[in-house]
């Protein structure tokens, strides 16, 4: 049986990937919107930062995936040992990560913390579901930057607490502001507000896998 997520065809990606750090151990880049971080099961969706990172680092893997349209910081891993570190960390909570974005409307509150269970849903996949008896635990901390007019929007400093996949997402629609170009948690016409999903992952802060020496690297928004 087809799901809706086979059917899916990535538009050609033209930008390139950015590399922002690289020694033996781990590369950290800059993911360009409108790029799948995995190879999709379709072979259409064949490009990716995998498969174009693999060209050039046979041996690489990727700790943690960025949605399709949301770019900004990737940190892969160019050997087992630091693909093993990396992911325990991911797992632990210990890895720190920010994201800039553009949500639709002005926020009330200047800061503070959305705590609301995300689950499955089967009957619309691939899109999830707010549910506080089936879902898992999601907090996400946002700070208001500014309040922008035409569109009147708000720039946010998101720090998410847990990793669920689409959190961020489904965060800002949860609290009445869609973050703008999303094309699965949208409302009114913030789809049509932005060319892309405005959402960046601006930095990120984790332990080198060989060295434990912490490390914390910045990637500028681009909208």
């Amino acid at each position: 049986m087809t799901t809706p997520a086979d059917d899916f065809i990535a538009p050609l990606c033209a930008d390139e990937i950015d590399i922002l750090y690289q020694d033996e151990h781990i590369l950290l880049l800059n993911k360009p919107s409108g790029l799948l971080s995995l190879s999709g099961k379709n072979p259409l969706n064949k490009d990716s930062v995998h498969y174009r990172m693999v060209q050039l680092f046979p041996s690489i893997t990727l700790a943690h995936r960025l949605d399709f349209g949301t770019s900004g910081i990737m940190v892969l891993a160019l050997n087992k040992n630091a693909n093993a570190n990396l992911t325990r960390q991911f797992q632990n909570r210990s890895v720190n990560k920010t994201y800039i974005s553009e949500l639709l409307g002005h926020i009330e509150d200047d800061a503070g913390i959305i705590n609301a269970a995300i689950a499955k849903d089967p009957e619309n996949f691939p899109v999830l579901k707010l549910c506080e008896k089936s879902g898992k635990g999601a907090q996400s901390h946002f700070k208001v930057i500014a309040r922008l007019t035409s569109p009147i929007r708000s720039r946010v400093l998101f720090t998410p607490l847990t990793g669920r996949t689409h959190q961020l997402r489904i965060h800002s629609l949860a609290i009445g502001h869609p973050i703008l170009g999303c094309d699965l948690y949208h409302r009114e016409n913030s789809t049509q507000l932005a060319p892309r999903l405005l959402l960046h992952a601006a930095s990120i802060e984790f332990d080198h896998p060989a060295t434990g020496q912490r490390m914390s690297v910045n990637c500028t928004c681009p909208f």
